[in-house]
């Protein structure tokens, strides 16, 4: 039990029951070691020949055990359940991360691990933990700027932008379960990301995962693909329509009374009620049809008597579209969402060439071609399995953000180790220039910074102490591109081999990592306490 008094003033603070507190020394281990756990749970899955994590969640009572099988860092982390703090405060960094770039989860929480490592032995040297926050800022400022001066871009020249595109999205694609497929791959996401100009939104980008096939049979396809299909009855073509996109229900044809009772005296009253719910739908179907559309399309479930009231007037319909695709939609056709028809005057119809039901492997899609917004495509993911379909999903969805990213800056840097190598032996010598403790402390930055290169030579079965030690050699020598590749195991030229990396997503892989780290140096206290229970005095009734 755990009771705080408020010296000088003579007040009792409330008592917290079953409380517990870790101070100094303690708390600042136990924020050190479950931060680094969590590195080290990651740490294989870094590079080219980084393995893969069964995640596979407890059985519940409904016997939902479905497993996902990834080398995707957020992914794994998001599955990972911690009651450390410092731990969690990776796991959001790798989420941010994720959210921000959509690439370098793992490299943000093995940098941060590495760095509270290098924390830890500065500790136990007795530094004081303000003292290494100090130096880690000035060792982040230095690499920060080198890494900015290593950037380049060729956006002037058209035909070596686009490979460069194309490098970027294989050097993504090669730590993943699609790298044997790569080739296809990048080329799929870097035409579907340059169709949306400058400023890119993934929302005109889908993706639909359809079992069947091999990944090689995967295809990008220009239009929209809304999976669904047309109701019965209604036709299965339509050239150059006008489409009302709503989200209203249409499903109240039938009598339906919650919590109330209603007493009638024959069954001739009860069909009056029930013809009075028809009339009201009838009405609320010829107001749509007062819009002249020919194709209708409702978020919510439309029942059969509505249905066959516009199929009757040669309108397809479209029911329980999902959100997403609705909103997708919407913004692919030039149309607005309804929920109310009151207006059909001032109707903004959405519009494309030609809407067909078309077969994709087993399943009946729609498909939308020559829409009003020529950005909008849809890359098809076949394959063997579930497990392989969702992995390869969050591939691509990994390449289209770094491809998108990097289509804003325009800014790429060399991969393979190179830019981490590089700002390693920078900040070493800062270390050099600098007084004191500090300069401890951001040589044991720099030495974090080296574990990056080392960690992915490590995970390709490599000898990384020797690799390394010739990495540093070339770059003190001069080079500019040199490398680790990883398929010959010795250094290598990264601009013939075309391993690049997009800037923005290594330097936020930076910033937050020493973020992240600087938070939990500084803690020195950490509290404990369950929930309150309650008591019949702070209970309240239901």
């Amino acid at each position: 039990m755990l009771t705080t008094t408020a010296q000088g003033i003579g007040l009792k603070m409330p008592t917290v029951t079953n409380a517990g507190e870790e101070k100094n020394e303690q708390s600042r281990l136990s924020a050190f070691v479950g931060a680094i756990a969590v590195s080290d749970l990651v740490k294989s899955t870094l590079g080219p020949k980084g393995m893969d994590k069964i995640l596979q969640p407890m059985s519940d009572e409904g016997g939902n055990n479905k497993i996902q099988i990834t080398n995707d860092g957020a992914t794994i982390l998001n599955h990972v359940y911690v009651d450390n703090g410092a731990a969690k405060i990776l796991i959001d960094i790798s989420k941010t991360q994720d959210q921000a770039v959509g690439d370098g989860t793992t490299t943000v929480a093995v940098l941060a691990g590495e760095l509270l490592k290098e924390a830890e032995n500065l500790i136990n040297k007795k530094i004081h933990p303000q003292i290494i926050i100090s130096g880690f800022r000035k060792a982040r400022d230095a690499a920060k700027e080198v890494l900015l001066k290593q950037a380049f871009n060729d956006y002037s020249d058209k035909d070596k932008y686009y490979n460069d595109l194309i490098n970027i999205a294989k050097t993504t694609l090669s730590s993943k379960l699609v790298t044997h497929e790569k080739e296809k791959f990048s080329k799929m996401v870097v035409d579907a990301v340059l169709r949306l100009g400058e400023n890119p939104s993934l929302d005109l980008i889908h993706l639909i995962k359809k079992l069947g096939g091999t990944l090689s049979d995967s295809y990008l396809d220009d239009g929209f693909i809304l999976e669904k299909s047309i109701s019965v009855g209604c036709p299965k073509e339509k050239t150059n329509p006008k489409i009302l996109i709503a989200n209203t229900p249409m499903d109240y044809d039938k009598i339906k009374i919650y919590g109330s009772r209603v007493n009638v005296n024959s069954v001739e009253k009860f069909s009056e009620i029930e013809q009075a719910e028809k009339d009201k739908m009838k009405n609320k179907v010829d107001k749509i049809l007062a819009y002249g559309c020919d194709i209708f399309i409702n978020r919510q479930l439309i029942y059969n008597y509505p249905e066959q009231l516009m199929a009757d007037k040669g309108i397809m319909v479209i029911e329980h579209a999902d959100f997403d695709g609705v909103e997708r939609l919407a913004a692919v056709t030039g149309g607005e969402i309804y929920s109310t028809f009151d207006t059909p005057d001032k109707a903004v119809l959405g519009s494309c060439e030609k809407v067909e039901e078309i077969m994709i492997g087993e399943d009946k899609v729609i498909k939308f071609t020559g829409c009003k917004n020529p950005k909008a495509c849809t890359i098809i993911l076949r394959g063997a399995s579930a497990h392989l379909l969702e992995e390869a999903e969050r591939s691509l969805h990994d390449a289209l953000c770094v491809i998108t990213e990097t289509v804003k800056s325009h800014n790429l840097i060399y991969g393979g180790g190179y830019t981490e190598m590089k700002m390693a032996l920078e900040v070493e010598n800062l270390a050099k220039q600098e007084k004191g403790k500090e300069s401890l402390c951001i040589e044991s930055f720099a030495k974090a910074l080296r574990q990056i290169p080392t960690i992915i030579c490590d995970n390709a079965g490599l000898d990384s102490s020797e690799i390394i030690a010739n990495l540093k050699k070339e770059i003190n020598d001069g080079s500019t591109t040199a490398g680790i590749d990883v398929n010959k195991g010795a250094v290598g030229d990264m601009k013939e081999l075309g391993i690049f990396e997009c800037l923005k997503v290594k330097e936020q892989a930076l910033l937050s990592a020493c973020e992240a780290a600087e938070m939990i140096i500084r803690v020195d206290m950490t509290f404990t306490a369950p929930p309150r229970q309650r008591t019949d005095e702070n209970s309240r009734p239901c």
